[in-house]
């Protein structure tokens, strides 16, 4: 008897049906043909044991498995159920009616278990785009896809149980999914900004970087603040749309980095990989393209620290994705993209001995060494980020001072109000959900420039050599400053503040 079961496969961050086609002939032989890797391969023996543990078996004739499209490589052990599922209606030990309307994936045990698998959530938002109104899944999956309005999903712990199912012998009830608030719970961030003594300036810079997504590199003198700064930066962050909080759980999903029980990811992530990165891991690849930490930190977070230590090769494959906000990886057989809407936060010493910008203690450095560290860091990457900040170590008389600091959640809500703007701004525009993002036509658009405002930047552009990129993020930073002010016209004072956050661009400096 020929049954057909389906299921999917991930590309990237999107889903592909896949239909498996189990017929039972006459003969002695096990067939799984439609370009399956060894784990699809292998799953004839985790099959076979599960079936034996609720009393049946593999029958001990010829069998032909089918995974079409037979052109889409099929990988990883999520077809284990499918198929054992499969092998049962065939052999008419379950009903095959009802199974045209339910999509299925997950890893099986030898006993029967059912084991979590990676990337359910596109997989269900494809179910349920191709016309599917049921899934089944592993249990620790369940919460995840879920969350697809629409789709009656049902999450098992044993294959017995999924079979009780089908039989109609017991009855089970679809997972619920509770769509979380779109509002920021503070108990859930430890580092606070209430904790930090002075740096002003600074909190002023990374407010301005939370506001509008932008990119922030912090120079300064070890101690002075710069990892303790950037780790309180996600307590300033707004809200996830429930569009980033997709894409964002989407990306996590194919990663397998989802924690089990879990369903949408609601908080910006922040990742922070050490400076021995490999250039695979930071943007994604390998034999099996998987997502890297670019990626990882979608709609959050990448903070490098010690920029200067990171490799060369490392760094500069960061600079299409910062651009373009995607990353493309590139195989013989295969191409996928993955989202890299990050903000990016970078810190690094002034020097190789650290102290040329310390007030009091002297730089050993002379400026051959310095531009040598400097030179660490390439023009274009640099060029790719908004803001250059210097980072001055904290007075004594700040430290020991009793003056209370403003805390996280004063600063977000200027944040969060900033942010309202914008997304009124580019309601009409898939995709873009701040002013980092922006392009050159709404630049245009939504940036108009008065004749006091193209003076200043056009000295500024002048003195300090700046190129066009620069050009162009320096306006896009002073339409974040008058959103933070409420002025929908970008004045020559927000213009000035953009400026001055261009620290490495000066011609001075390390001389």
């Amino acid at each position: 008897m020929l049954v057909k079961i389906f299921s999917g496969a991930v590309s990237g961050i999107e889903a592909t049906t896949i239909t498996i086609e189990v017929n039972i002939l006459w003969g002695a032989k096990f067939i799984i043909v439609g370009l399956p890797d060894n784990a699809v391969k292998e799953s004839q023996q985790r099959v076979d044991s599960a079936l034996r543990n609720i009393g049946s078996k593999i029958p001990g004739k010829r069998i032909i498995v089918n995974l079409a499209p037979a052109d889409v490589k099929k990988e990883g052990s999520a077809y284990d159920l499918p198929l054992a599922v499969g092998i049962l209606a065939a052999n008419e030990e379950i009903p095959a009616t009802e199974l045209p309307h339910f999509a299925m994936l997950g890893e099986l045990s030898l006993d029967g278990s059912l084991l979590a698998v990676k990337g359910v959530l596109p997989i269900a938002i494809n179910a349920k785009a191709e016309g599917f109104s049921h899934m089944i899944v592993p249990y620790e999956n369940a919460n995840e896809a879920a969350v697809v309005k629409g789709l009656k999903v049902y999450g098992f712990s044993h294959l017995r149980e999924v079979t009780s199912f089908l039989k109609k012998e017991q009855t089970y009830s679809p997972m619920l999914f509770h769509s979380p608030k779109n509002e920021i719970d503070n108990s859930r961030f430890f580092y606070d900004f209430k904790d930090v003594k002075g740096q002003e300036n600074v909190k002023r810079a990374m407010e301005i970087a939370a506001s509008g997504g932008h990119n922030m590199l912090m120079i300064g003198p070890p101690g002075s603040g710069k990892t303790m700064l950037a780790r309180r930066l996600p307590s300033i962050l707004p809200p996830m749309t429930i569009e980033e909080s997709l894409e964002t759980t989407k990306i996590h999903s194919v990663a397998g980095k989802l924690q089990r029980n879990s369903s949408l990811i609601t908080t910006r992530p922040f990742r922070a990989p050490h400076h021995t990165i490999s250039d695979i891991a930071l943007i994604g690849g390998g034999s099996f393209p998987r997502p890297g930490e670019i990626s990882l930190a979608c709609n959050g977070v990448l903070f490098l620290d010690e920029l200067p230590e990171f490799k060369r090769a490392v760094l500069e494959v960061m600079r299409q994705p910062l651009e373009d906000r995607t990353i493309t990886i590139s195989r013989a057989k295969s191409s996928v993209d993955y989202p890299a809407n990050f903000m990016l936060i970078a810190s690094m010493n002034p020097c190789p001995c650290g102290y040329y910008t310390h007030p009091t203690k002297e730089c050993s450095c002379n400026g051959g060494a310095i531009q040598r560290y400097l030179s660490k860091i390439s023009g274009p990457l640099l060029d790719r980020i908004d803001i250059h900040i210097e980072v001055v170590p904290v007075e004594l008389e700040k430290i020991t001072g009793n003056q209370e600091e403003e805390s996280s959640q004063a600063i977000r809500e200027r944040v969060i109000r900033a942010r309202e703007i914008q997304n009124r701004r580019f309601k009409n525009y898939t995709g873009i959900y701040c002013n980092a993002q922006m392009n050159s036509a709404l630049l245009k658009k939504y940036c108009p420039l008065n004749e006091k405002c193209t003076a200043l930047l056009k000295i500024a552009m002048q003195k300090f050599g700046l190129s066009a990129r620069a050009y162009d993020r320096i306006i896009k930073l002073s339409r974040t400053i008058a959103d933070l002010a409420g002025n929908e016209q970008i004045l020559p004072q927000y213009i000035a503040e953009a400026i001055q956050y261009r620290s490495l661009d000066k011609a001075s400096w390390g001389k």
